[in-house]
């Protein structure tokens, strides 16, 4: 299968191959290439993903290392489904599917190691916590990556950050709409609460999330 970086960045133009760029296919269109066996049109879609799901896979581990042996898993895995791809739905959220997959198997296999919690259970009590959710307050995204549920917090970022629907979060999740949306609601109910607390942000719920660069670390 094609390379696939080990330092992951933001796509740069000269990073597709001319005749690809040229046309500027759909990701569809070139899952559909990769299903007829070319390699270059899987190779220009890494080079348009790899930056973003490095960066969702960071929020899980925090490790930079762990989080490029994700990544690099997820399109492995990728090209060797790709086959049972249905091109008529859309690319991105199959793709972030078998991300979240990749992080959840990278958790397992790191805990059965070092007895690691698992990351919907911080302890909001510790002091340092505390401290931290407090000096962050200024960013959404950072109080919001400390204060909620995994889930809740992968529903804001790929509904927000990545810019999927409904649907397309609920297929990357493997959850139903309905499901989707009580995840966003009650994210969104929390941080209203913490900013109401702090005096700030009274009306956040009301109000849409600021959005971040595909691909910007949390």
């Amino acid at each position: 299968m094609p390379a696939i970086l080990t330092n992951p960045r933001s796509p740069q133009r000269s990073d597709f191959p001319l005749d690809l760029e040229a046309r500027a296919e759909s990701d569809e269109e070139l899952a559909r290439q990769t299903q007829a066996g070319s390699l270059e049109a899987f190779e220009a879609l890494v080079s348009r993903y790899e930056q973003r799901i490095y960066a969702f896979a960071m929020l899980w581990r925090g490790n930079p290392t762990e989080a490029r042996e994700v990544t690099q898993d997820t399109f492995v895995r990728a090209f060797q489904a790709i086959a049972q791809l249905n091109c008529n739905l859309s690319f991105a959220p199959w793709l972030f599917a078998i991300a979240r997959r990749k992080c959840i198997d990278s958790f397992r296999a790191r805990r059965l190691f070092d007895n690691e919690p698992p990351p919907e259970q911080p302890d909001f009590n510790d002091p340092s916590e505390v401290m931290a959710r407090e000096e962050d307050r200024e960013n959404i995204w950072q109080v919001a990556r400390r204060n909620l549920p995994d889930t809740q917090f992968q529903a804001l970022w790929l509904r927000y950050v990545e810019e999927m629907n409904i649907p397309g979060v609920a297929r990357a999740m493997g959850k139903t709409q309905i499901a989707v949306r009580v995840l966003l609601f009650r994210a969104r109910q929390a941080l209203a609460t913490k900013f109401d607390r702090a005096g700030r942000e009274a009306n956040l719920s009301a109000t849409p999330l600021p959005r971040v660069a595909r691909g910007g670390s949390r």
